[in-house]
């Protein structure tokens, strides 16, 4: 049986994040000539917010791999085709009514993206439709010429219709915009292509068949899938490297020139002794009843913070441009901000107001280990209301970090060094970090925004505070 009788199905590029439109190949898991079944993960894509494994959701042979690795895709685009099967076409079914052919030609080619569920693409019965050979292409419809001289040439169709509407200058190939420029992709000529839609209507597969090579006498091998592009090895005197932004880098720096120029930032620090804070650390590690459970000083500062929320309920908010709005949040999704191998990405722990310490610790150890290895779901990077940034881990005293887009405020951790303070009358070697709180103006006044820094920094000086506070 030849490919050209096979059932070819293709599997497009999900949105796999709400309002993604493009997704980097990390990796392919196949390759042409694989046999791939219902729900087998076929590759690994970046998005802009993650890097998420998509599995396929049929059965059959892979025939193509439309895109190399390292490739930006954007969403709907066909990623890999499938051979699902042999047998020759479905018989025709009857003729239906006169209004039906545009009709079907309506729904054959859908506007506009295609709502998709996470990791699969468009069902079958969204996107295709059976081909017509032009042989079957309707000749009731053409009325019979008043004479048949013999040898005469056959008559030129009737002038195309398309949605019901005639359609001028017939010279040229119907083919809808998004078909035309796959068309101009592939490098096809349109007035070299046999339509199979509807009134003489070029399709997307008739397209493809145009662009794939020509097997007249038998099958050729499966292709093989394109090497991936690499990055070319600077000259050892070269002076510059260019690296493309892409990714996870290119939508932070998108997010965060969004952010700097959008909302008001105002940042205010304090510098505070958290020498009983770090005590307490210690003792919560070798307490037995906590076995099992990360404690760090990060999950201290985690736990100030909601309490200094608690405290202020105003803070937590977020700014409604469209309608003028303050949305008050009565919940607190805490955002972590976590470096990674592919860039910054702000994971956060939802309704961290209403854990206890040791749900928090594990939360928060959950959190940063699924971020560190690349497997953090874009469900996990939405809907923050604020953040930690930890910049301590890189030695740096503070910082004035950036709001993470749609967040009232973000509070900064340094590093926790032992200085000479001032304690209890005397100059004592302490244990001393700096914080520092920016905050949307528009949300957050000077008044408002200080009393929650300054709520962390107290209880971070006394920790005993968190038994009386919550």
């Amino acid at each position: 049986m030849t490919e050209s009788a096979q059932a070819v199905r293709e599997f497009k590029m999900p949105d796999v994040g709400e309002g993604l439109t493009e997704a980097e190949i990390l990796k392919w898991y196949v390759q042409p000539g694989d046999t791939v079944t219902d729900g087998q993960v076929v590759c690994e894509v970046e998005t802009a917010k993650a890097a998420v494994e998509l599995p396929i959701p049929f059965d059959g042979t892979v025939r193509e791999l439309r895109f190399a690795e390292g490739t930006t895709v954007d969403v709907g685009q066909v990623i890999i085709s499938v051979a699902t099967g042999g047998g020759a076409p479905a018989p025709e079914p009857e003729a239906a009514p006169a209004e039906a052919p545009a009709a079907e030609a309506e729904s054959a080619e859908p506007q506009g993206r295609q709502p998709v569920l996470v990791g699969y693409g468009v069902s079958e019965s969204s996107t295709k439709r059976r081909a017509r050979r032009p042989a079957e292409q309707a000749p009731a419809a053409q009325a019979p010429a008043p004479e048949a001289p013999a040898p005469a040439p056959a008559p030129a169709p009737a002038a195309p219709v398309a949605n019901g509407t005639p359609v001028s200058g017939a010279d040229r190939p119907l083919a809808k915009p998004p078909v035309r420029k796959l068309a101009k992709d592939l490098g096809v000529d349109l007035a070299t292509v046999v339509p199979t839609g509807e009134g003489g209507v070029v399709t997307r597969e008739d397209v493809h068949a145009a662009a794939a090579p020509q097997t007249p006498a038998e099958p050729a091998p499966a292709p093989q899938a394109v090497p991936a592009p690499q990055d070319a090895a600077p000259a050892p005197d070269a002076r510059e490297t260019r690296i493309p932004v892409k990714g996870v880098r290119k939508a932070t720096a998108q997010a965060m020139v969004g952010s700097a120029f959008t909302a008001p930032h105002v940042t205010e620090f304090v510098t505070v002794d958290v020498t009983r804070t770090m005590k307490l650390v210690e003792k919560m590690k070798a307490d037995k009843d906590l076995a099992g459970v990360r404690v760090n000083p990060l999950l201290m500062v985690a736990r100030a913070l909601l309490v200094a929320i608690r405290r202020n309920p105003d803070v937590n908010a977020a700014w409604d441009e469209a309608n003028q709005e303050i949305v008050r949040k009565h919940y607190v999704n805490l955002g972590i901000a976590a470096a990674t191998p592919r860039g910054l990405i702000v994971p956060n722990i939802k309704d961290a107001q209403a854990k206890t310490l040791p749900e928090l610790a594990s939360a928060l150890g959950e959190l940063v280990s699924t971020a560190r290895e690349g497997r953090t779901s874009p469900a996990d990077m939405q809907g923050g209301t604020v953040t930690i940034t930890n910049v301590g881990v890189f030695g740096v005293d503070t910082g004035t970090p950036i709001l993470n887009p749609g967040e009232s405020a973000i509070l900064a951790f340094g590093a926790v060094k032992w200085q000479p303070w001032v304690h209890k009358g005397k100059v004592k070697p302490r244990q001393v970090t700096t914080l520092a709180l920016s905050f949307d103006h528009r949300l957050v006044d000077g008044e408002l925004g200080s009393k929650v820094l300054a709520d962390v920094a107290a209880v971070l000086e006394h920790p005993k505070r968190l038994l009386t506070w919550t």
